[in-house]
């Protein structure tokens, strides 16, 4: 069926409403923390639209067309059959990341992470007593890979207890591969090592694409983790405060329900269920375009580096709106440029060391954005990274 084309290249201005991303200096553009400069799908917003105009605010609970919601899409679009049961309501994916290493850890046990990672899990880990574990991954100039002897070892060291995976990654947004998954289930298996794969960035794939679920790829792998998932990265509902926790090991479930209602973080708010079912039920249409859109911007910043800025380049990927940037044929201090670039031309990117010291010559970009922004964003980088290299060439 027909329908007209969702307007992506439409130019939202987010100054003035509280925006995170937003709250700049006037000449600032920002392009830093993951969420879209695009409006939801307007199938969302009619929901949310229709349930502010019915103006009582009450406590809410979670419906079951909220379950019905996540299990077909996740059946339809990842392939993988969820119970009803498996499925726990939380306000967040980092909230439900912090409640299971407060619940499932103790304090002084280490959590392992695989570095360049989202820096939010460090806050997790280090904010409540545990000790942050890296194994790096294995970076060849091109892409990444697991450094599988390292991250052995780390598994292997008794006061490692749980592993914090990112399925897609970020920030490379690179997608795991079946046999990667597995064979880390088994590792995870053998030395009794929880997996908490958040997977928020899933539905984010380049057309033609797709991820695999963790819990889907083995036995070991189901019941032995817990998955996290929202739509609110693919749908840019993060400040709605949506998300689920997937736990098909009714042992592994019930302390991970125990610990997000002990720290409140299991009850929604008036629009945090209705919005996640409009999403899930209504919002595909716009969200393939999307993906097709933010493809076509990845593009444009990848051929713009390699015709304009030969020093940076865009480490190969397939998923997440997020580029990361390689910018070690112009500095090894990624940090100093990015500071240099926001004061030069009012850029404002993520510096790679953010995830890890082994990110030190990376920067963050992220693309979800109308094209015209991201050109003019293009052509600050361009004119600040010329300008970076006359006054600290490298030697």
């Amino acid at each position: 069926m027909d329908h007209k084309p969702y307007d992506f290249d439409k130019m939202t201005d987010r100054r003035g409403w509280g925006s995170l991303k937003w709250d700049v200096p006037e000449r600032e553009l920002p392009m830093w923390v993951a969420d879209m400069d695009f409006e939801t799908a307007p199938e969302v917003a009619a929901y949310i639209a229709q349930r502010a105009a019915h103006g009582i605010f009450g406590y809410s609970v979670v419906t079951q067309d909220w379950y019905r919601a996540y299990q077909d899409w996740w059946e339809r679009r990842h392939h993988f059959q969820m119970e009803r049961e498996w499925l726990v309501f939380c306000t967040g994916v980092v909230p439900a990341i912090s409640s299971v290493v407060r619940k499932l850890t103790t304090v002084g046990e280490k959590v392992l992470v695989q570095t360049p990672v989202y820096n939010i899990f460090f806050n997790s880990i280090r904010n409540n007593g545990r000790v942050i574990l890296e194994s790096p991954l294995l970076y060849d100039g091109e892409g990444y890979s697991v450094d599988w002897e390292d991250l052995e070892n780390k598994l292997a060291d008794p006061q490692t207890t749980l592993f914090l995976l990112c399925n897609p990654h970020n920030p490379v947004g690179k997608i795991w591969e079946r046999e990667t998954l597995e064979r880390i289930g088994q590792l995870c298996e053998k030395y009794h090592v929880l997996v908490l794969s958040d997977e928020i960035h899933c539905d984010l794939t380049d057309p033609g694409f797709e991820y695999i679920p963790f819990a889907s790829v083995s036995e070991a792998c189901r019941m032995n983790s817990i998955t996290c998932i929202a739509p609110t990265k693919a749908f840019n509902l993060a400040g709605l405060q949506t998300a689920a926790a997937v736990a098909p090991n009714p042992v592994i479930r019930h302390k991970m329900d125990r610990g997000l209602n002990t720290d409140e973080v299991a009850e929604p708010n008036a629009f945090a269920v209705g919005a996640a079912v409009a999403a899930f039920t209504r919002g595909e249409p716009w969200l393939d375009e999307l993906r097709r859109y933010l493809f076509e911007n990845k593009k444009l910043v990848r051929d713009f580096l390699e015709r304009n800025i030969p020093g940076i380049r865009a480490v190969p990927s397939h998923a997440t709106y997020l580029l990361w940037l390689d910018c070690s044929r112009i500095t090894e201090d990624a940090a100093s440029l990015a500071e240099f670039i926001r004061k030069d031309s009012g850029l404002y990117l993520t510096p790679g060391e953010e995830y890890g010291s082994c990110g030190r010559s990376f920067l963050r970009l992220n693309t979800a954005c109308p094209r015209a922004r991201l050109e003019e964003g293009l052509e600050r980088l361009r004119r600040s990274a010329a300008a970076y290299g006359e006054q600290f060439p490298r030697k």
